[in-house]
């Protein structure tokens, strides 16, 4: 009874699991045409309610543009809109190298092409023959390693590029004297094909003849990689004038540089884009550079213009080309005649700066150097090349004795050789005797300034004093050069500048001397243009700049709209009082209008000028050992025009221009002569 029990029981449950399977099966049955049927309604729905929109996503996806060869950048200008920088167009042939091609192929194509082209294979190197031999040679140069170093280069101590060094190594001159002229002319090509990065394109020659773009223009399809195009190249209506600072752009073949690689390929440049490499070109990158066209790629040999690259846009520049070269002009005559005179074995250059003291902006910056009798650009030396001021930094020194309450306006001080322990005798150039603040000025005391300075440093003096070191005398001293833009960047807008030499650690209290008169620290020739600039419009130190405006770029040689203005920037205002600065502008009046005055001549009464001279002790190396042998004489000249309102600054410095001779007691008046020529050329073109 219990057995049948048992068996009625598990008979039941398998009834039970089999209506439990069938049920399932059909819940599942049924979910899964209700996914089709959804499935098949949204497939339906893209195919014909949405057919329009998917078709235009897939063209997006599947959409590709490239750019065109960078466009021409703008051009540069002067003030007056006369063209410094423009471009040319000239015919080019490149190469770029497709993806694919073997290193047989382009053997084989510089070979053919090479008998097309006029190289100069004078320019090719040893190490680019030899590696050509390698890659002609391949096989037999294998030879060249031995089982040592292949056994060390299977252990992984020698590397690929170890092996390949010393294959190149070991190829002789006896191997590449094989070598026939068409060997050389490919091997040249194979090199330019090959150089910078891999899959750039790269300029294989411009300025191509007619022929040589006929044949590559009409081969193009065969010769897998090379193309004609039209590009373009700076040139310079001016000659010379000026192209240091206008600074160079990069071919094709060099692109980017690779220390900027980072930076050029956030900003959305190709490696094989042209920049700026420096001075101007680089500085005003952002603008100066073109807008490449835009190309959609219809097939793997055809494209499709979409876009037409627009030339980059001009910049404006606050010089005048033309005073430019008649200052130019002037320095390369007066230094001429200046080494005709007397203890000049020394003197090489001088510098001249023009600056509109009430904007900031460099009218001329011009320099120029004697090399074994040929005069060349030196103009990036006015922002480099520090030089021993002298007695031109005095109306700094005198506003601290001003502004500290040492001195008072008009007070007389007794110009006598002063004497202070451990320190040499030091004088002014004559003695004056009793003398106040505006003859010291117009006599350039230093025994005025050391007076004051040993008051600053919180003594008096007396004949054989020691002069305690007071820091904070440094420090004042300095505070008020800085603020004038002595020992301090001006700000000009080029990448370059130097801030001058100043002293590490003042170590001794009678530095502080030879601080006052411009003997201690040196200064770049655009500072001290800040630095007069900054007294002429009473105390306003402007930013330094050469950019006057950006103009739109525009389809013609019209200039476009403008942009962006330069806007004159203060940098920093002078702590002083307006009568103290009054005073030291009337001291700078003295110097070049009375009858004594150190500066009597360097300026015509015509334009009303002011200013002040320097001449400074320097050293200088004589023969290259990197030892100071040589105590040389540096003159310099800094002033403006009009005195009572003031138009132009100028900056004249000569050093070396002369040199203590016990035999012949002549000092070069080269600054002078070019001070003068200068402004009266300013005056001819300008007024006052």
């Amino acid at each position: 009874m219990k057995r049948k029990t048992k068996k009625y029981r598990q008979s039941l449950k398998r009834i039970n699991y089999d209506l439990i399977v069938q049920h399932r099966f059909i819940v599942f049955t049924v979910i899964t045409i209700l996914l089709f049927l959804i499935l098949s309604f949204k497939l339906s729905n893209v195919m014909i309610n949405e057919k329009e929109k998917y078709i235009a996503s897939l063209d997006k996806l599947t959409y590709s543009t490239v750019e065109g060869e960078s466009s021409p950048r703008g051009r540069i200008l002067d003030r007056n809109h006369n063209i410094i920088v423009d471009n040319i167009a000239v015919k080019t042939i490149t190469y770029i190298k497709k993806k694919g091609t073997s290193t047989k192929e382009m053997i084989d194509l510089a070979y053919t092409v090479s008998e097309h082209l006029n190289l100069d294979i004078n320019k090719l190197t040893k190490r680019a023959m030899k590696e050509f031999y390698l890659v002609v040679n391949y096989e037999e140069c294998k030879k060249l390693i031995t089982e040592k170093e292949y056994e060390r280069y299977k252990q992984k101590k020698l590397s690929n590029k170890d092996l390949f060094e010393l294959k190149i190594e070991r190829i002789t001159d006896e191997n590449l004297s094989k070598f026939e002229e068409k060997d050389k002319k490919a091997a040249y090509l194979y090199y330019l094909m090959n150089k910078g990065y891999t899959y750039s394109e790269k300029t294989i020659k411009t300025n191509v003849t007619d022929q040589e773009y006929a044949y590559i223009s009409e081969n193009n399809e065969k010769l897998k990689g090379f193309n004609s195009s039209t590009s373009w190249e700076r040139t310079y209506p001016y000659g010379d004038t000026l192209k240091s600072i206008l600074g160079k752009v990069s071919t094709t073949n060099q692109g980017i540089p690779a220390e900027e690689k980072d930076y050029y390929l956030s900003k959305g440049y190709s490696l094989n884009d042209r920049v700026g490499l420096s001075y101007l070109e680089k500085q005003y990158e952002e603008y100066l550079r073109g807008e490449k066209s835009l190309y959609e790629v219809v097939s793997s040999t055809e494209t499709k213009l979409i876009k037409e690259g627009t030339r980059g846009n001009d910049i404006v520049l606050s010089i005048d080309i033309n005073l430019q070269q008649e200052v130019e002009r002037i320095i390369e005559e007066q230094m001429r005649r200046a080494k005709t005179e007397a203890n000049t074995e020394f003197y090489d250059h001088s510098s001249v700066i023009l600056q509109d003291p009430n904007t900031g902006e460099i009218v001329v910056m011009a320099s120029k150097k004697l090399i074994n009798g040929e005069v060349v650009d030196n103009v990036r030396s006015i922002l480099t090349s520090p030089i021993t001021p002298g007695s031109v930094v005095k109306g700094a020194s005198m506003l601290v004795g001003y502004n500290t309450g040492v001195i008072r306006i008009g007070e007389q001080i007794v110009d006598e050789c002063i004497k202070v322990a451990g320190v040499a005798e030091k004088c002014s150039s004559h003695t004056l005797g009793l003398i106040n603040d505006i003859t010291a000025l117009s006599k350039s005391s230093n025994v005025y300034q050391f007076k004051t300075a040993i008051r600053v440093n919180g003594q008096r003096y007396s004949r054989d004093m020691k002069m305690n070191f007071n820091q904070s005398a440094f420090d004042t001293y300095r505070k008020m050069y800085h603020s004038f833009g002595l020992g301090v960047k001006t700000g000009i807008d080029l990448p370059v500048e130097s801030s001058g030499y100043g002293a590490k650690k003042d170590v001794a209290a009678g530095n502080l001397l030879d601080y006052v008169m411009g003997q201690y620290e040196t200064y770049t020739p655009i500072q001290l243009s800040q630095y007069i600039s900054t007294i002429a419009n009473n105390g306003n130190r402007l930013q330094t700049h050469l950019l006057k405006e950006v103009r739109k770029s525009t389809s013609n040689n019209e200039l476009g709209e403008v942009i962006k203005t330069f806007e004159p920037n203060i940098l920093n205002k002078i702590d002083t009082k307006d009568e103290y600065m009054a005073r030291v502008k009337e001291g700078f009046y003295a110097v070049v209008h009375n009858y004594d005055g150190y500066g009597r001549g360097y300026i015509e009464d015509k334009l009303n000028a002011a200013g002040k001279t320097g001449t400074s002790q320097s050293f200088i190396d004589t023969n290259g050992d990197d030892i100071i042998d040589t105590e040389t004489i540096t003159s310099s000249f800094v002033g403006y025009a009009p005195a009572n309102n003031p138009k132009i600054s100028i900056v004249v410095t000569s050093p070396n221009s002369s040199h203590p001779n016990s035999g012949v007691d002549y000092a070069s008046l080269v600054t002078l002569r070019i001070t003068k020529a200068v402004m009266n050329k300013y005056y001819d073109m300008y007024g006052v």
